[in-house]
């Protein structure tokens, strides 16, 4: 069992041939993956009423694909509104925040918010992180009552950052999709944090899967902790029902 928590539905802006439905679950039956989260890039990027609206449809008509709800922070009315309206179908499982795209840092007073809102309605928050801003989302955690967030790219190259943000609050994950990886760089952060603060995530469609795949496989990890980041901590983190 794999479950990938940092996917995305749609096409880029950038050359390349995605956006179908059935890319993702080309990708995901190359790499083994039994379950992906995405979150719309339209939503990400552009429209998030419109794409988390679009989310809302394609959902159903995958068994093996769970949804972000995007949250932009700076349009919090939007975003309550989308929550209401959309978690009933029960197909989304968590809120996305991309920080960058948003112009929104994480110790921005609206992105506070967002992750307030996230916690309040019980939902994990996939977070945008990259240099030292795992330490922005640690301080978050702590501060926000039943916050769980996850460190998207564990700080990219500020990994190091991400190692002390997760040792810092239990309420923080790290999933390794980076677009620059470098050789040990998800084994080195594996031996120093808990094993249930990671999550496997490969920013596909965006990424071809194989650069976090290999990551985590270079790894080598003990049978317990290998199994915990493929699935285990996911669905515990999701509470999802794999009976």
């Amino acid at each position: 069992m794999i479950i990938d928590v940092h996917g995305h539905w749609g096409p880029w802006f950038f050359s390349m041939e995605v956006g179908e439905i059935a890319t993702n679950l080309a990708l995901m039956d190359r790499y083994g993956i039994d379950l992906t989260v995405v979150s719309a890039t339209e939503a990400v990027i552009y429209d998030v009423a419109a794409g988390n609206r679009a989310m809302a449809r394609l959902l159903g008509a995958s068994d093996r694909l769970l949804g972000y709800l995007t949250v932009n922070p700076r349009r919090l009315g939007d975003a309550e509104r989308d929550l209401h309206e959309l978690l009933p179908t029960g197909n989304f499982v968590g809120v996305k925040i991309h920080t960058d795209y948003t112009g929104s840092p994480i110790t921005s007073t609206q992105t506070r918010e967002a992750l307030a809102m996230a916690a309040e309605h019980d939902l994990p928050a996939l977070v945008h992180t990259w240099g030292s801003t795992p330490l922005d989302l640690a301080q978050a955690c702590a501060d926000i009552p039943g916050l769980r967030a996850i460190a998207g790219h564990m700080g990219a190259d500020g990994w190091r950052d991400a190692v002390r943000a997760a040792n810092s609050v239990d309420r923080l994950w790290l999933e390794p999709c980076f677009s620059h990886t470098r050789a040990g760089r998800f084994a080195a952060v594996a031996s120093a944090v808990d094993s249930r603060r990671l999550l496997f995530g490969t920013d596909s469609t965006l990424i071809d899967p194989a650069a976090a795949y290999g990551a985590v496989l270079a790894a080598n990890l003990p049978a317990e902790t290998a199994e915990r980041v493929a699935w285990r901590n996911a669905a515990e983190l999701f509470r999802l029902d794999l009976s």
